[in-house]
């Protein structure tokens, strides 16, 4: 009764004309965010970021919250007409999408890429309302030592789960943490590594990171892209853009299945959408009693992975909201928005802060109801977008990426950064190197480094108070798992394989 009583409450601010409006403008943003191919939710998030200055907190997080899910729908619809995936966690749908569309059904891949995220976000939406609480409570147990061994767990996870090698990983958390020390000490009040520069005394900028990383790298990135390969064949929408009877009947089990597979995997740090759409259409596929079909145009091979990229949205938001640590790079860039507006997310969060919270939440509601009735009548209107040419979007992005940095601080200082880690954020690309663990340490770097501190102070400088709490202990078990298993698995598939090719010969 507490829980929808505060769900209640929520929805007097969610349903606030304003707030109406930013959800509109988010979830509106956000689609075309996710049309156009390589942007993302991060990116768009980091580009408007400079709009909100001035605004009410829980609007500003409305409108960045509908740009996140708001892109997981858009993200689809290059999937299917050219085979590029809108962001990451729409690969999966390019298997079986794009093979529909060039079977004629372009119009039912669409439609049920909106209906499945529009029904598999609802169940999304559910699970995290009647989640959080509890696990907020839970969390208010947490101290300096307990907090100290979630962000590393965090950290870990993130880095040992996203890319393509540990290392790899490793790398980015370590140049994050490396770029969270520079600035001002709090416990001395002495510069680090500020070399000189006045500028960098006040520590690297998570807005110039962010829109750098993401925005700046990612036009770098489709500028190379497409000078290597062009620009790629668009399926004409033709036809009705809806379904048949059949085609719902075989979508209504992987929406249900997606959702919920989604959303579990979003409250993992490190997992993210794209874990949760492959092992979404790997459960399809098994399940299927016609998995032969999968990669030829089968529907549940695009209304499993869809449901379960829009439902992941609401799942990693539930560590970010109750614990006050992001589980993915998006949610590492609205951790900064909330950081920026003086508001910590974490355990107290909902008791210090609870309209803008359940506000929050609640418009997820509107705004996942606001994106199907965008979604399918101004699809064809959204089409339209990926024949704007190369040469005129990617000089507006970073057009729009620095006027929104300059105008922050009108300082040409920051314009540099920008750039040096737009090049960053595109070697970055290059070399596989994730960029949610450099973010993700970069936002909790200064947070480590305090409860660590404090937890030093507790304990005399005794590093066993990371052991005397059961929970400090649980997370810094699951931690060294979490580095450790990532390079022994390959190692003991390789010698069961051998182990197995000996027992044949």
């Amino acid at each position: 009764m507490e829980t929808i009583s505060a769900i209640l409450n929520g929805f007097h601010v969610a349903l606030a004309p304003l707030n109406i409006f930013y959800a509109f403008i988010g979830a509106f943003m956000g689609t075309l965010i996710g049309v156009l191919p390589g942007i993302g939710p991060a990116a768009g998030i980091s580009l408007l970021i400079p709009l909100t200055f001035g605004m009410e907190p829980t609007s500003a997080l409305i409108m960045m919250a509908g740009i996140y899910y708001g892109a997981q729908y858009g993200g689809s619809t290059t999937s299917i007409l050219i085979n590029t995936p809108g962001e990451n966690s729409s690969v999966m749908t390019c298997l079986d999408g794009y093979a529909m569309a060039k079977n004629g059904r372009a119009g039912a891949a669409l439609a049920i890429s909106a209906i499945g995220s529009f029904l598999a976000g609802t169940i999304g939406i559910l699970l995290l309302s009647f989640s959080a609480v509890a696990l907020s409570k839970f969390a208010l147990r947490f101290g300096p030592p307990e907090y100290f061994t979630l962000m590393l767990f965090a950290m870990t996870a993130v880095g040992s789960l996203t890319g393509k090698s540990l290392a790899r990983g490793m790398i980015a958390t370590i140049l994050g943490l490396i770029c969270s020390t520079v600035g001002i000490d709090l416990q001395s009040g002495l510069a680090r590594y500020s070399f000189g520069i006045p500028e960098l005394q006040d520590g690297i900028s998570f807005l110039i990171v962010a829109v750098g990383l993401f925005a700046v790298g990612e036009v770098f990135k489709n500028i190379e892209d497409f000078f290597k390969a062009g620009a790629n064949k668009l399926i004409p929408l033709t036809g009705r853009i809806w379904l048949t009877k059949e085609e719902w009947r075989r979508s209504i089990k992987p929406i249900v299945r997606g959702g919920l597979v989604g959303y579990v995997v979003g409250v993992l740090p490190g997992a993210g959408g794209t874990l949760a759409t492959i092992l979404s259409y790997a459960l399809e596929k098994k399940v299927s009693r016609h998995p032969e079909e999968f990669g030829k145009g089968a529907i549940e091979g695009v209304a499993g992975p869809e449901s379960a990229n829009n439902s992941s949205c609401n799942g990693a938001l539930v560590p970010l909201l109750t614990l006050g640590v992001p589980g993915s790079g998006t949610t590492a860039v609205m951790l900064g928005v909330f950081i920026m507006y003086g508001i910590q997310p974490g355990p107290s969060l909902f008791q210090d802060h609870p309209l803008l919270v359940w506000g929050l939440i609640d418009s997820m509601y509107i705004g996942n109801l606001m994106l199907l009735v965008l979604n399918l009548p101004l699809l064809g209107l959204f089409v339209r977008l990926l024949y704007i040419p190369i040469g005129i979007l990617m000089p507006l992005i970073i057009t729009i990426s620095m006027t929104g940095i300059y105008s922050i601080n009108t300082n040409v200082f920051d314009l540099y950064m920008v750039l040096l880690f737009g090049v960053l954020g595109w070697a970055f690309r290059k070399m596989e190197i994730p960029l949610a663990p450099f973010v993700l340490a970069l936002v909790l770097g200064s947070l480590l480094e305090q409860s660590f501190r404090q937890a030093m102070t507790l304990s005399d400088g005794n590093l066993l108070i990371f052991v005397r709490s059961s929970i400090s202990t649980v997370l810094l078990v699951i931690a060294s798992l979490s580095i450790v298993l990532p390079y022994l698995i390959p190692k003991i598939q390789r010698w069961k394989h051998t182990v197995e090719s000996d027992s044949t010969c």
